[in-house]
């Protein structure tokens, strides 16, 4: 068994993440491996980021976290993901779902304070199933006294055998609005909550993303923390687009560094004149992953929610997620035959990477709403 790693940092100062990350980083990677061979999820990783404060690192110091910028906690998961692809995906799913609430509080005077307080005081891991669900939504709430009955299957719930609260919603019959979307969180360790063991995936295998189980949960009327028309563009949408999508996609960023450094290094161990452009491709690949990244993380700092930025932050996820998979690809053209062995972790790594491949917006779906966007058309068909 490992001795936790010992890092540098005193209660009384602002903890410096980025460091952290660096300092706790090779015992992630010891791991890594080992949580993909065996499917399993990333525990020892996340117990060390919670002892270490990352959890509350979003939360505004005046609600009692460390007020971690959005810009910095995007440079974070990167690193981490560079040392465990898993741990740094894992981790953007609950970021992005504090990121949001933040901005939300202090922006839009959403009542998402009590939330942020708990994260804080509690150490909380959040999940999300927004990634299944998107502006459809699945699963039926059933009105009953008091709230709602909500049963559904929730799919890829990151960080879930750890976590405290799934933060997810359901479809309400509303017999004068029609189809209405309900947000509301559930404890996941709550009754009538199942976390059943699903995720058998092709990369990402230590995130833990599976199917969560909701059968007849009673949810409050004073829990529900927003409405909306199923399947239609929603003001909270533009939010999670310009703030969620840099958080998560760092993480691939992170995933495609691994393996161009991985590739790069192996390269030099056996360097030819044929190999110099193919490293100059690799470059060439993980720069337009970088650029499309930066100008996510710049949206997020200097833009306001909209449908305009909705669509350039979606258009940079694709451009990112697309030249993430072929710095990768193009890593293992760089490395060569070394590149098919285990022990080298590129094959990991290309499997890992795959998964930008499938959030929202996937490919298809951003270019329907970047056309709509450019012609004038109505965002929701």
């Amino acid at each position: 068994m490992q001795a936790t790693p010992q890092v540098s940092s005193t209660r009384a100062e602002r903890p410096d993440f980025l460091r952290l990350a660096n300092e706790l980083g090779p015992a992630l990677a010891a791991r890594a491996a080992h949580h993909d061979e065996r499917e399993s999820f990333v525990a020892e990783s996340f117990q060390l980021l919670r002892e270490h404060g990352f959890f509350k690192a979003l939360v505004p110091e005046e609600l009692g976290g460390s007020g971690a910028g959005h810009a910095e906690m995007c440079a974070v998961l990167r690193r981490l993901a560079t040392y465990c692809s898993s741990t740094g995906l894992a981790f953007s799913m609950h970021c992005h779902l504090v990121a949001v609430a933040a901005y939300r509080w202090r922006h839009q005077q959403a009542p998402t304070d009590g939330l942020l307080r708990r994260i804080a005081s509690e150490n909380l891991v959040l999940c999300s199933s927004g990634g299944s669900d998107w502006l459809e939504s699945a699963g039926r709430a059933e009105r009953v006294e008091g709230g709602f009955a909500i049963t559904a299957r929730k799919i890829f719930s990151s960080g879930s055998p750890v976590g405290d609260l799934l933060s997810t919603s359901a479809v309400y019959d509303d017999p004068q609005a029609g189809p209405t979307v309900l947000h509301f969180g559930v404890a996941l360790k709550g009754k009538g909550v199942t976390i059943l063991d699903t995720w058998h995936a092709l990369g990402m295998r230590g995130t833990g993303s599976h199917d969560v189980e909701l059968e007849r949960v009673f949810v409050p009327d004073a829990a529900i923390a927003g409405k909306r028309p199923q399947g239609k563009w929603h003001p909270l949408f533009h939010t999670i687009s310009m703030l969620a999508f840099p958080l998560i996609y760092a993480a691939y960023v992170g995933v495609a560094e691994a393996a161009r450094d991985k590739a790069i290094a192996l390269a030099k161990q056996r360097l030819t004149p044929a190999l110099i452009p193919l490293v100059g491709q690799l470059e060439n690949a993980f720069l337009e992953a970088v650029i499309a990244l930066d100008r996510m993380v710049a949206l997020a700092a200097q833009a306001k929610p909209g449908p305009e930025t909705t669509g350039e932050a979606m258009a940079c996820r694709t451009l990112c997620g697309q030249a993430a998979i072929r710095t990768v690809s193009q890593a293992l053209e760089v490395a060569g035959g070394a590149a098919f062995y285990r022990k080298h972790d590129l094959e990991r790594l290309f499997r890992d990477v795959q998964g930008a491949r499938f959030h929202p917006l996937r490919d298809h779906a951003q270019l329907d709403y970047t056309g709509r966007l450019a012609l004038g058309l109505d965002l929701d068909g």
